[in-house]
């Protein structure tokens, strides 16, 4: 009997995902009574852990930054999915649920991810380095997306309200795919020595120090479990958020803080993965995987809801108000100064995570 456990309990990232999947199958469209809304919660942390894990067999397998790059992608394009099925639906709340998933993903990720991989690599060696060129790439190309996409259009006067007019919404979709595109030829093909993990000497470490990469087909099992992790964790999210909408009215709290904890669902897979990939002292790793998915977030989101936009009804609303744009244009400032030197401290931990304490508290009182 120990010996069936025992073999049940390895493969745990087989199964867990795929009854994660059935969960989201069994809920789909329905209203979740409180206790099978916990039920199907379980399966959704069961399959975040179950992501990581086969995020991590991949990387393990491509190298980086292959690895994080795959992760990134493949949780945006779900996300995107998500976001674009939730618009479709309608109602006066779609109007702003693209800028605000795709806000809350960027401050979730340049500093709740890289806040927690700073402070969990400085607690455990002192100091983290990291290439400044490539990450200081990637945060400027965020910060140039988040502008054309969230910023310029409260600024705008083509339209009424905080809207791109139609030429306006595909000039930006269309600068979002180039920009990320580059990102990624730069990335993968040019210059993927700045992206590598480094040594506390500033010495890239092309692979992984220990045990052998897996075989191609143990890979390509992770990555098919990961994609249906990735579905897992979207739909779970999606089928729990009208109890936790609930949840969040009965307690007098803003709608936004739904999409606050929505997006911290979603990004879990690649929160865990960042704070692994610090502990080993990786910590160009987790930038890869926190800047790679802000990036990912923005230049594959507005690009598709500019395609959507076309059969979607109502108001698309996409610019930023005041308080949102001091956020992220402090976040950039920070973020750059923690990027110039391509080495960190317990310090830059606690600004990263200060701001993201900030940008949570004022969805909760803004």
């Amino acid at each position: 009997m120990s010996t069936v456990i025992r073999a049940v309990t390895a493969r745990w990232t087989l199964w867990v995902p795929l009854l994660a999947i059935v969960a989201l199958i069994a809920t789909w469209g329905r209203t979740l009574h409180p206790a099978v809304a916990g039920l199907v919660a379980l399966f959704l942390a069961g399959a975040i852990l179950a992501a990581v894990h086969h995020a991590e067999v991949v990387a393990h397998r491509v190298g980086e930054p292959f690895g994080s790059l795959v992760l990134a992608v493949a949780v945006t394009v779900i996300e995107v999915a998500l976001i674009v099925t939730l618009m479709a639906d309608g109602g006066a709340k779609s109007a702003t649920l693209a800028r605000d998933t795709v806000f809350a993903a960027v401050m979730i990720t340049c500093n709740g991810i890289i806040g927690l991989a700073l402070l969990t690599g400085t607690l455990r060696h002192r100091t983290v380095s990291f290439h400044a060129e490539g990450t200081g790439g990637a945060l400027a190309t965020v910060a140039t997306l988040a502008t054309l996409s969230l910023v310029l259009p409260t600024f705008t006067t083509s339209t009424p309200g905080p809207a791109f007019s139609p030429a306006q919404l595909t000039f930006a979709a269309v600068a979002s795919l180039i920009l990320y595109g580059l990102f990624v030829t730069m990335q993968t093909v040019r210059h993927r020595d700045y992206f590598l993990p480094v040594s506390p000497d500033g010495t890239p470490l092309e692979e992984q120090e220990h045990a052998n990469p897996p075989s191609s087909k143990a890979a390509l099992i992770s990555l098919g479990l990961l994609l249906v992790s990735l579905i897992a964790v979207v739909g779970d999210a999606k089928a729990v958020s009208p109890t936790i909408e609930a949840g969040v009215s009965a307690a007098g709290l803003p709608q936004a803080v739904v999409g606050v904890i929505i997006a911290l669902l979603v990004l879990l897979p690649e929160t865990l993965a960042a704070v692994r990939a610090a502990r080993r002292d990786r910590m160009q790793t987790s930038l890869n995987l926190a800047l790679g998915s802000a990036m990912a977030s923005i230049g594959l989101t507005i690009p598709a809801i500019a395609v959507a936009s076309i059969w979607l009804r109502g108001p698309l609303v996409l610019g930023l108000d005041a308080t949102h744009t001091v956020l992220l244009a402090l976040t950039v400032v920070v973020g750059s100064l923690t990027v110039v030197p391509g080495r960190a401290t317990l310090l830059q931990s606690g600004v990263h995570l200060a701001l993201f304490a900030g940008f949570v508290f004022l969805a909760i009182s803004p």
